[in-house]
C-alpha cells in the first residue's frame, strides 16, 4: 500500500518535486496528489520522461561548471 509508484520515488531522488511539477505543467500539490495513487502506465511514462530530462539538465549544468572551473585554471 505504501509502495505506490516506488519506481518514480526512486528515480526522482535528486530532482526537486517542484521542478518535476513545473516540467509537467502542473502545481506541486497536484504532483503530490498524483503520486499518492498508483498511476497509469502513460502517466508514469510522462513523469519518468520529465525526471530523465531534468536529470540530464542538472548533469549538463554540473559538467558546464566543471568545464568553466578548469578553463579558469589554465
Amino acid at each position: 500500500m505504501l509502495n505506490r509508484n516506488q519506481d518514480i520515488k526512486e528515480a526522482k531522488k535528486d530532482v526537486p518535486d517542484w521542478a518535476i511539477a513545473e516540467k509537467l505543467g502542473i502545481s506541486e500539490n497536484s504532483f503530490y496528489r498524483w503520486i499518492r495513487k498508483e498511476l497509469s502506465i502513460e502517466k508514469k511514462a510522462m513523469i519518468m520522461q520529465a525526471i530523465t530530462e531534468l536529470k540530464n539538465q542538472l548533469e549538463n549544468q554540473k559538467n558546464k561548471k566543471g568545464f568553466d572551473s578548469n578553463d579558469k585554471c589554465l
